[in-house]
């Protein structure tokens, strides 16, 4: 009888973090946070490897073929959309959020650190300079 007691137990942790973990996953489009447009939508999923991505699964503004002229590397004229720019984040249960990892800005090519968490039915991205988060800023995404 303990056993079993025990294993619901566990077994309603583990579907109640998960459901956390969907107010981050899927599709969300993008809002500029200085013009309020909506420029793409991007994908967030997990990782075979267990970490959390995002891409540039839509472009809603522009041409759909543009490329990532700034970005540093294997990304550098990469499409921009399929370009995963949200890399490698880790899955922070007790503040429902993403950390770790980078983020890309295919404006700039430039790597910040970053945080993902959901608020009030949308999702923040936070980017900033800091591991701590204090110069950076925030675009507020929509779900889509």
């Amino acid at each position: 009888m303990r056993r079993f007691i025990l294993s619901v137990c566990l077994l309603s942790v583990a579907l109640f973090a998960s459901a956390e973990i969907n107010d981050i996953l899927g599709n969300w489009k993008t809002v500029d946070d200085k013009t309020g447009n909506s420029y793409s939508v991007v994908s967030i999923y997990r990782g075979a490897d267990g970490l959390y991505y995002g891409k540039i699964a839509k472009m809603l503004m522009g041409p759909a073929d543009l490329v990532c002229d700034k970005c540093p590397g294997d990304d550098h004229n990469a499409p921009l959309v399929g370009l995963v720019f949200i890399r490698g984040m880790k899955y922070d249960a007790k503040n429902n959020q993403l950390i770790g990892g980078k983020l890309l800005d295919p404006e700039s090519g430039n790597f910040y650190y970053g945080k993902i968490y959901p608020k009030d039915g949308k999702l923040v991205l936070r980017g900033s300079v800091d591991k701590f988060g204090l110069l950076g800023r925030n675009q507020t995404w929509i779900r889509e």
